[in-house]
């Protein structure tokens, strides 16, 4: 792959990898920045280089990376000497692809590269998508020239790190701004989303069927209900559904997922950055449910600034019993008026240019 020649357009190298909460705002940034005329190149590692066939970038760039994560002091070498690779990998990528700014999105494959970018000169930023700072962002937030953010405040920075923040707001998928659409009435029912990604599944099939089953005869006939549900507790979901009568369409994944939002009148869901842009960017109600256990606590940070804004109730995972959500919903059914309260406020807190937002910080950050 050859560098940056005479007369090409500059090359912005984006560092993304790990989940997909990290790969759909690198993926949106990379349509606005070929918007623009510039090109992308994508540097992530092994693992995640499997499934970024369709990143819409001239070339994907794998190097090693790990996660240091547990207390055994071996595991954490063995995850240093890992990073240490990749930096020497990355280098040797960089130095032939010579990028004009290298744009990491937070996660450990994105350390080897922003690493060796800032020992190497080259221009450097960060996304931070949640309003917690995470901890290979952080690490990197001394060394790189810009830390642009989803959120308008993060946790977890120092003073000298906040005077680096440039808000632009957290980019969206084309899909999620196809989806865009005034917030339904109620004449046909309420809709009802329910999903949480690979590690919230569970959780909404054990809580959300039996809270619908504590609900009047008169609440459900007035519910419809899209679910995600892993295959295992499909027939379980399911079951649950059909002995009331509910009208339900239970799957493991939902591909036009933007486009279900679109079309509910509520969400229940995890908070994760990605998921929390794309409410506010469709303005869509929601209950959400932070996934517990993260050292960083960034999902109940993200709810926490919807719920400030009007447009969520946060439901911390120990309060998120059956008997809870029931009654929230009950409320929300016996007032649907909060419900279009709620979505406007969700809207308001929205910011659906973020990807043409990060990109100019990019170029302005590059000159290019």
């Amino acid at each position: 792959m050859a560098g940056q020649g005479a007369g090409q357009p500059a090359l912005v190298l984006l560092a993304a990898g790990g989940t997909g909460g990290h790969l759909f705002p690198a993926e949106a940034l990379s349509h606005a920045l070929h918007a623009r005329g510039l090109r992308v190149a994508l540097i992530t590692d092994t693992r995640a280089a499997e499934y970024a066939g369709s990143f819409p970038a001239e070339s994907i760039h794998a190097v090693p990376a790990a996660t240091p994560s547990g207390r055994s002091p071996l595991k954490m070498a063995q995850a240093a000497f890992v990073l240490a690779r990749g930096a020497f990998a990355a280098r040797r990528e960089i130095k032939a692809l010579q990028p004009a700014i290298v744009v990491g999105f937070g996660g450990y494959p994105t350390v080897p590269p922003l690493f060796a970018a800032a020992l190497m000169g080259v221009p450097t930023m960060v996304h931070e998508q949640n309003a917690v700072i995470g901890r290979a962002n952080r690490f990197l937030a001394g060394r790189v020239k810009v830390i642009a953010t989803g959120f308008a405040e993060v946790g977890g920075l120092s003073a000298a790190q906040e005077a680096k923040c440039r808000q632009v707001g957290n980019p969206v998928r084309p899909a999620v701004i196809e989806a865009v659409s005034p917030y339904p009435g109620f004449e046909g029912g309420v809709n009802l989303l329910v999903f949480g990604g690979s590690q919230g599944a569970r959780v909404m099939a054990d809580i959300v069927p039996p809270a619908i089953q504590l609900l009047s005869p008169e609440e459900r006939a007035r519910l419809s209900i899209v679910q995600q549900a892993r295959a295992e507790d499909d027939d379980r979901v399911r079951g649950i559904y059909g002995a009331l009568g509910v009208r339900a369409e239970i799957a493991p994944f939902f591909k036009d997922l933007p486009a279900r939002m679109a079309a509910a009148h509520l969400v229940v869901a995890r908070s994760g950055a990605s998921t929390v842009a794309e409410l506010s960017v469709i303005g869509r109600p929601a209950l959400l449910v932070p996934l517990p256990g993260s050292l960083d606590q960034d999902q109940a940070a993200n709810a926490a600034v919807l719920e400030r804004a009007g447009g969520a109730i946060r439901i911390l995972q120990p309060e998120f019993t059956p008997r809870r959500l029931a009654g929230e919903l009950s409320a929300l059914l016996a007032e649907p008026s909060r419900l279009t309260v709620m979505a406007a406020s969700a809207k308001s807190a929205g910011i659906p240019d973020a990807a043409d937002r990060l990109a100019r910080l990019i170029a302005e950050t590059a000159q290019i």
